[in-house]
């Protein structure tokens, strides 16, 4: 492809240097009509920028002026260059012979001009120390300095042969060879040193020190001794860096190198303005000098590929050999002097930590120890780097091709395009290659705007290693994107979380749910990393390194409810609840069992996360739940992989490697500082008064009252939303009862429940008896049968729950799907009186309209049918759907059923809630098998009066 020419400031800069000196000025212009007409207002003016261009033997001026400061510098340079006669030209060669030519010829500009001693190149901080050293102006450095400073250079190995991208030792020989070649250049045959030919000039080694000023005095830096041998930890040690002494030097030593030109040095980890590298001595090679030719090649009959370092080649993506340094030293062009920085044992695991699919998501919300991937993706409350871009540099770090990315309407054509394109970029339609629609059923299909999004993952030679093929539908392409790269993340997660298994146990299936993998170039591609996890240390009572246990169901949080201790502040009635956001305070707490030494390893003072999108461990979610605003508890964590104890560790990380892991437990203290309710809350707030849950209860309350009902039963009852609500009416219900399969949302209701029925003011109100149910509603339950009335409001998430609990795939739920539970609670239960509401999906539109969204979030032209009223409902019914659903069951379990809603006027396009109440048509005879004990399988939880909260 063609390569880019060099902008004009960098054409100037090769030629001149420091020399070329730009001088920018900022002036104020108007704005043509900036006072739009109207009297009185001030004339509006922005700042624009001219510049000055001082060359040897030129000056140039910018005729204009320009928005941004270097539009003004470029131009100034391209008026030079024109003045001058100079024409830039393509800086990249197209074939390894160019790239050899040039790579021989800017060695060669090293050393052989004085002008360069004048850049800011930072190779000149290498020559400076040299000279200043031994006063020897011919000035003699270490071959690794020019592959450490030079970012052309390493380009040009690249195209001479691309195996440099990976081989730091490749670059080093290609650079000794290119160096034999150069003119004014002498390399030595037994040492990896280089040096001009001839002395520079007085006057330039004065411009050099000018520019690269020496150190203050002898520095002490921590760097990080990454050992080959696997079963060995990555340990600290001290590099003493000596006034006027070459910093490899140093580093040699700490690795019994023969000197500071047998150190290998490789491409910066982590930031672009990081000088961190991994130092490695020479092995034992001889260099061909023949490009052409394989560069490398063993002495003896030795074999190198023994002596590769598999975790610093795993971390670097680069060929390590023997035991290496990670070290944050170097020369830049920012600095005048040699930058340092330690490193220590947090650094590194960081770095490690980046590497793993969740590793970016955790540090972008600094929160190594409480954050998770979040299993669902919604713009509106997703925080940190998007699943697309966390996926791209997951890519990136594990030196795979970008993702590609290929997005297909309901209307069977389809765009595809790289990670790198953008989203507005259209390619030719295509037909799917089944040619089927793919509309699930949830959609108009006169509307057909609905988008998905299949994903491929390549390593860099192209071969296909993984295949995502989307079933979930969206009304915005970049959803689907999102979506789709959040799957392919968690699949990836999953799979790196069982990576301390032995690498003989693995197993990988060619196809899992909608994921198709290619095992074979799968784990050749993932081979170093394997070998790097890949090992069983559980007899080791030391902290060891490990990636974490192995979930097996990665897209759905565990619930693991947690004993609170400390809990202090008043209950505020204000409880985060499913699909809210909330913002909280935490300080996890490293402590000590035999001795009161506490170390505090990670603080965050806002932190906000989506209750229900599995988006913080589960026992901070368990602990939040069982929280109000403004109150504050402690709770005892599971101990995390030791691998995230050391990158949250800080200053604290040296000390606890070698800390065993039995001798201490994670704390967590927490504070929650605020609920925002969820946005289909919000939403129905913007359009109802009274809001729409207080409509439904009352809908409830009515029919309660109407037939005289002494018994309800809530199934899904939740954190008791609608038990709450009854006591604060009067009713005929003299006995009450919730069952859930969430524990911990059973425990809130219990509290609130406790709470209310407690209160001398409701003693008009509150109901007999009262009692809550772990359970699920897919299971019979003796003690729940024949109540008065059923309950199910908003039925979409209740169902949701129950079915997956049961294991039933529901990626698209459909009818049948959703039966099982109206079949269960009918055939079984057999409650007198039963009602249903669900969210009408024909309305969602005039509420979606209502609800003010951000700016990101307003509807675009064509985008298709509304998005549901929250992104973790799996379906939502038009009236034909719901009511079609409700007289199947009506029919098939011998009940009446008749519709209403709540909501709207009930006209077009119907209620915003929909509510079916479906009536027993007969009473029939209790089998025997109902009234038997052992038809009990629910837990009581908890009961009024003399209630009590079950503990775990």
């Amino acid at each position: 492809m063609p390569t880019a020419a060099p902008t004009p400031k960098a054409v100037l800069h090769q030629r001149f240097g420091v020399k070329a000196r730009y001088t920018v000025e900022e002036v104020r212009e108007a704005v043509d009509g900036g006072a739009g007409g109207c009297p009185g207002l001030a004339p509006q003016t922005r700042s624009v920028y001219r510049c000055t261009l001082e060359l040897p033997d030129l000056s140039v001026a910018t005729p204009g002026t320009f928005l941004r400061k270097k539009d003004a510098e470029q131009a100034a340079a391209q008026i030079a260059l024109d003045k001058l006669g100079i024409q830039p030209i393509a800086n990249t060669p197209r074939t390894p012979e160019e790239a050899w030519d040039e790579l021989i010829a800017r060695i060669s500009g090293f050393f052989a001009d004085d002008n360069f001693l004048s850049s800011t190149h930072p190779l000149i901080g290498h020559l400076s120390v040299i000279l200043r050293r031994t006063r020897d102006l011919i000035g003699r450095i270490p071959m690794s300095a020019i592959a450490a400073c030079d970012v052309k250079v390493n380009t040009l190995c690249k195209i001479i042969d691309p195996r440099a991208e990976s081989e730091p030792l490749l670059v080093l020989s290609l650079i000794y060879n290119a160096a034999k070649q150069s003119p004014g250049v002498s390399v030595s045959d037994s040492n990896f040193w280089i040096q001009s030919q001839k002395p520079y000039s007085a006057e330039a080694v004065d411009s050099a020190f000018e520019r690269w000023s020496d150190m203050s005095g002898p520095i002490e830096i921590e760097a990080i001794l990454v050992p080959q041998v696997l079963e060995d930890e990555p340990k600290t040690v001290r590099i003493n860096l000596e006034n006027n002494e070459h910093y490899m030097g140093s580093i040699a030593s700490k690795l019994s190198a023969t000197g500071s030109s047998h150190v290998v040095v490789s491409r910066t980890l982590g930031k672009a303005s990081s000088e961190i590298r991994l130092y490695f001595a020479v092995p034992s090679v001889q260099f061909v000098s023949d490009f052409s030719k394989n560069a490398l090649a063993c002495h003896g009959d030795g074999n190198i590929s023994c002596l590769v370092n598999k975790r610093a080649s795993y971390i670097s993506g680069q060929t390590i050999y023997g035991d290496a340094i990670l070290a944050n030293i170097g020369y830049t062009r920012r600095d005048s002097e040699i930058h340092t920085e330690d490193v220590n044992l947090c650094t590194y695991y960081r770095i490690l930590l980046g590497k793993l699919p969740d590793g970016n998501y955790k540090m972008s919300k600094d929160s190594i120890l409480a954050a998770e991937l979040p299993c669902v993706y919604s713009r509106a409350s997703w925080k940190g780097l998007s699943p697309r871009d966390l996926l791209c540099s997951f890519c990136r770090l594990q030196r795979l091709s970008e993702p590609y990315f290929a997005i297909s309407k309901a209307s069977n054509s389809s765009v595809v395009f790289g990670s790198t394109a953008s989203y507005e970029e259209r390619l030719v339609p295509t037909k799917n290659a089944d040619n089927h629609d793919t509309n699930d059923g949830r959609v108009d299909k006169e509307n057909p705007d609905m988008f998905k999004c299949d994903v491929k993952i390549c390593s860099r030679k192209q071969e296909i290693l993984l295949e995502y093929s989307a079933d979930n539908t969206f009304s915005k392409e970049s959803d689907a994107v999102q979506n789709s790269a959040l799957k392919v993340l968690i699949w990836f997660n999953k799979y790196f979380k069982q990576l301390n298994t032995k690498a003989d146990k693995l197993s990988l299936s060619e196809c899992t749910g909608d994921f198709k993998i290619h095992p074979n170039t799968f784990l050749q591609e993932f081979a170093m990393c394997l070998s790097v996890y890949a090992k069983t240390r559980s007899n080791d009572s030391r902290i060891y390194s490990a990636v974490g246990p192995f979930s097996a169901t990665p897209n759905q949080q565990l619930e693991n409810s947690v004993t609170l201790t400390h809990v202090e502040g008043p209950d505020s009635g204000i409880f985060p609840s499913h699909g809210s956001l909330t913002c909280i305070s935490y300080i996890a707490s490293l402590m000590m069992k035999d001795t009161a030494k506490t170390y505090s390893l990670e603080e965050n003072n806002e932190f906000e996360f989506e209750i229900g999108a599995g988006a913080v461990i589960s026992q901070l979610e368990s602990c939040v739940t069982q929280l109000s605003v403004n109150q504050t508890a402690c709770f005892i964590a599971e101990l995390p992989p030791t691998d995230s104890i050391l990158a949250a560790a800080s200053e604290f990380s040296n000390e606890l490697s070698n800390i065993s892991r039995e001798s201490c437990f994670l704390e967590f203290s927490v504070k929650v500082l605020q609920v925002t309710e969820p946005l289909e809350d919000r939403m129905e707030k913007a359009l109802f008064s009274p809001p729409l849950s207080k409509q439904r209860v009352e809908f409830a309350i009515r029919h309660i009252n109407e037939l005289h009902a002494t018994t309800l039963v809530d199934f899904g009852c939740g954190s008791g939303s609608l038990l709450d609500s009854l006591l604060e009416h009067p009713t005929t219900l003299e006995n009450v009862v919730g069952v859930d399969i969430s524990r911990k949302g059973l425990t809130r209701a219990a509290k609130c429940l406790h709470q209310k029925l407690s209160k001398k003011s409701l003693v008009q109100t509150r109901v007999p008896s009262a009692v809550l149910y772990d359970g699920s509603i897919m299971e019979f339950d003796s003690r729940l049968y024949g109540f008065d009335i059923g309950t199910c409001l908003e039925c979409t998430l209740q169902l949701l729950d129950e079915i997956q609990d049961h294991n039933h795939v529901i990626e698209h739920m459909e009818e049948d799907q959703a039966s099982l539970c109206g079949n269960v609670i009918l055939s079984a239960f057999c409650p007198k009186v039963f009602i249903v509401s669900t969210p009408n999906y024909e309305y969602n539109p005039i509420l979606q309209r209502s609800a003010m969204p951000n700016k990101e979030d307003e509807p675009e032209e064509n985008t298709g049918p509304c998005k549901f009223r929250n992104h973790d409902h799996k379906f939502e019914w038009t009236r034909v759907q719901f009511q079609s659903w409700a007289i199947d069951l009506a029919v098939k379990h011998n009940y009446s059923v008749e519709f209403d809603g709540v909501g709207g006027s009930g006209e077009e396009p119907g209620y915003a809630s929909q509510i079916a109440v479906f009536r027993k048509l007969t009473q029939d005879q209790e089998a025997a098998y109902l009234r038997k004990d052992q038809d009990q399988p629910y837990e009581l939880l908890w009961e009024w009066p003399n209630a009590s909260v079950a503990q775990d």
